[in-house]
């Protein structure tokens, strides 16, 4: 009866072992490939980042403008200042502030493109007021790189309208302004000017916390193992030969 005790404990540890230490080692491949993945995409925006910069005709003749994802442009066109956007809670070293976006029409084209064209620290003392930010009139060029709409922070609200804003979805913003928004932004580049900043992050698509994560599930997976033998095998094995 004992031994019959002995040896369900032993299969019924064992069985919670290979779970455990199987599931630990597939959720490490998993990181691992995630990593591989991120490793793949970054290699892809440094490619397209090489490629020759685009100029507003090239733009605007292209056909998927998501092709135009992370290269270089510079593009002419004039500022549509009324649909100015201003996006809370958008921090730069380490101050917070606003990102400043506003549609260029493009010239020559119908087409009007956001432009993500530097940070503004806030009003502490007033939060509705607006900072001075210079809007040329007429033709301007702008020089950055073609990128996504600015990310999204979590909110309350399904959608928003005014000046200030948390977010800003595209479809949305066409709807309300009647303009024919393209579906990537330009993150404008460049030194300070026209009292903004534009210190921009590289992108960081968490590859080192994938691998990080990857380490902690095997070494998880690894004690699993070694304290099963430890305890499971060595142990009783030891106890046998002491008690011969």
């Amino acid at each position: 009866m004992t031994s019959g005790l002995h040896a369900g404990r032993f299969w019924l540890i064992t069985l919670a072992a290979v779970l455990v230490a199987g599931t630990t080692f597939s959720a490490g491949q998993w990181q691992l490939r995630r990593a591989a993945q991120k490793e793949a995409l970054l290699a892809a925006i440094e490619v397209q980042a090489s490629l020759p910069g685009l100029d507003t005709r090239a733009l605007s003749a292209m056909k998927d403008v998501a092709d135009a994802m992370h290269r270089q442009a510079v593009l002419i066109g004039r500022w549509r200042s009324e649909y100015t956007v201003y996006l809370d809670n958008r921090p730069m070293g380490g101050k917070a502030g606003f990102l400043v976006v506003t549609p260029l029409e493009l010239q020559g084209s119908s087409q009007v493109i956001l432009v993500q064209r530097g940070w503004v620290q806030r009003d502490f003392r007033n939060r509705n007021h607006l900072p001075d930010v210079l809007t040329p009139e007429g033709l301007v060029s702008v020089r950055g790189r073609i990128a996504p709409p600015p990310y999204k922070l979590y909110e309350f609200k399904s959608a928003e309208s005014g000046q200030i804003r948390q977010n800003l979805d595209i479809a949305a913003f066409r709807k309300q302004t009647g303009l024919p928004l393209l579906e990537v932004s330009l993150l404008q580049t460049g030194a300070p000017s026209e009292g903004l900043l534009r210190e921009w992050p590289a992108p960081d698509l968490g590859v080192d916390t994938h691998y990080g994560y990857a380490f902690q599930w095997f070494g998880l997976c690894g004690l699993v193992v070694v304290l099963y033998v430890w305890l499971q095998l060595f142990i009783p094995m030891r106890a046998k030969v002491r008690a011969k």
